[in-house]
């Protein structure tokens, strides 16, 4: 198996990335799978160091090693200004580094604390901090490029899969999203502000994951977090200092509805096992 039509496969995005690791001069005898969902994250033991490699996220994204160099840059400029984030490597060129047409990028691997839960309040709080300590990031974000831009491309890809009247119905959701977003406001946001990308580790809390670091109003953060399922997003928000009850909330709250069931679909592609969930996904979309 390999790389075909655009879908990356596990084997070879283990493969790439312990290859470019040891071009690096890490030594990686046990490369160990860590997750493998949008992307795949590899631990390249015994090096203290996960490579990051695009998979079902590569599909929306023509040039996924800008993506990469994006998040790197965003995540050094908050870990060299002392922020709690999963940092990129020390041990080597952290990327992102392109091999056979497949991008890979390397973070500091860091140890879960088991102990520590998270909490909503912990969640608010600290996607607080990070909106405060992200004012100052200079560098150019995509103006909802991930809400809107990426959903696009992944429309085109899966029409021929999908029926008539799903398609128009998706697309006419976008389209009226695309025009209702707010244009006002906008700032660094994470852009996907869950409680699984803030990591209880032995170093503290930690954010993880920028890959959709974007230029938006904080309100599609605190969308985001409001209607996680890993923990009370209404706390959450409250924590933040937000009304979880604010209507304005709604049109971010559709609009990572829709971005949730392209993914989905998307995810079908690359593992066809995933297919029946996504049509599940899209089913209850459409009731909705």
């Amino acid at each position: 198996m390999g790389k075909s039509g655009g879908v990356i496969d596990t084997e070879t995005a283990v493969r790439v990335a312990v290859a470019v690791a040891r071009e690096q001069g890490l030594r990686v005898e046990e490369p160990t799978v860590l997750k493998d969902s949008y992307n795949v994250r590899v631990h390249l033991r015994p090096a203290p160091v996960v490579a990051r490699v695009p998979t079902v996220t590569a599909l929306a994204r023509p040039r996924p090693e800008e993506v990469l160099r994006r998040e790197l840059d965003i995540v050094s400029f908050l870990d060299e200004r002392g922020f709690p984030v999963v940092p990129p490597s020390p041990r080597a060129d952290p990327g992102p580094h392109v091999r056979d047409g497949v991008a890979v990028s390397f973070f500091t691997h860091v140890r879960i604390d088991p102990e520590r839960a998270v909490t909503a309040e912990d969640v608010g709080r600290a996607l607080a901090g990070l909106h405060e300590a992200l004012r100052s990031y200079p560098g150019e974000l995509p103006v909802y490029g991930p809400v809107l831009d990426e959903p696009a491309r992944l429309l085109d890809l899966l029409e021929p899969g999908l029926r008539p009247h799903e398609t128009a119905r998706l697309r006419d959701e976008h389209a009226a999203l695309a025009a209702a977003l707010p244009r006002a406001g906008l700032r660094p946001v994470h852009g996907d502000a869950h409680p699984g990308n803030l990591l209880p580790t032995e170093d503290g809390l930690l954010w993880n994951d920028f890959e959709e670091c974007m230029a938006a109003p904080a309100g599609w953060d605190l969308a985001v977090m409001r209607d996680t399922r890993q923990a009370d997003g209404r706390a959450a928000v409250a924590a933040y200092g937000a009304d979880p009850d604010d209507p304005g909330l709604e049109v971010y709250r559709r609009a990572r509805r829709l971005q949730a069931v392209l993914w989905q679909l998307a995810k079908g592609l690359r593992s066809p096992g995933y297919m029946g969930a996504g049509r599940e996904a899209l089913r209850e979309w459409l009731r909705a």
